[in-house]
């Protein structure tokens, strides 16, 4: 982990309440999709959490560029993100986290949640660029049609790659888009599209509560205990 300056590019919309930012880095900095790093607005208090705070990096490491993804608040940090100008420099802490994708994974699947998709981003965006041989299934949750972040970017990603399987459910309300299931990701729905998902390497991504109900659902229906990989956000 090393301390960067990172200059800021630009600021995208990703559904009406998310956005990516994307940085230059000082130096090239190595890291594995999954990963994430650490924003400081506050370089001299260290341990101000109100302006300090981790997010899950969602450009590829293939990329030139760092972006991270956030569901905008009244904050104080979504804030100072906001009002970053182009060219305007910050220091970050990069790269931090164990809940990685490696090359030599076949066969992979994520139960993620709202914002927990920012890694996985990352991840496929990786897989896509590297061309890797990379079997996956995405169950992805939102609350609405219009809570899907990087839904183009999905789409794509599997139009071009019949390896790539994408399931967006909605839990809220009748899902307007056709390509969306209406409900929460369960048992009858990881058996239903993937049956063979006990074999595969699954990642989690998310507040606790959400990754706690899918890592217990991802051991009802056989995954093995050690191909599960868990990364709760805190504080987010």
């Amino acid at each position: 982990m090393k301390e960067v300056h990172a200059t800021f590019i630009e600021a995208l919309d990703r559904t009406p309440s998310v956005k990516s930012f994307r940085f230059t880095l000082s130096k090239k900095i190595k890291f594995l999709p999954g990963q994430f790093l650490q924003i400081i607005f506050d370089e001299t208090n260290r341990d101000n959490k109100k302006l300090n705070k981790y997010l899950s990096i969602s450009s590829s490491p293939t990329k030139d560029y760092i972006e991270v993804t956030k569901k905008i608040s009244d904050s104080k940090f979504s804030k100072s993100l906001l009002g970053l100008k182009p060219a305007e420099k910050i220091l970050i802490n990069i790269p931090m986290g164990n809940c990685v994708f490696l090359d030599e994974y076949k066969k992979i699947g994520f139960l993620i949640g709202g914002i927990g998709i920012t890694p996985v981003i990352s991840i496929i965006e990786y897989i896509i660029e590297k061309k890797l041989d990379t079997d996956l299934y995405l169950f992805y949750s939102n609350r609405t049609d219009n809570d899907i972040a990087f839904k183009s970017e999905l789409d794509h990603w599997q139009s071009i790659n019949n390896k790539i399987k994408v399931y967006y459910t909605v839990t809220d309300c009748a899902p307007l888009d056709r390509s969306c299931l209406y409900g929460v990701i369960n048992k009858d729905l990881l058996m239903s599209r993937a049956c063979d998902i006990g074999g595969r390497i699954m990642y989690i991504y998310g507040p606790p509560k959400m990754v706690e109900a899918m890592q217990a659902l991802s051991l009802g229906i056989g995954c093995n205990p050690d191909n599960l990989k868990t990364e709760r956000f805190i504080g987010y």
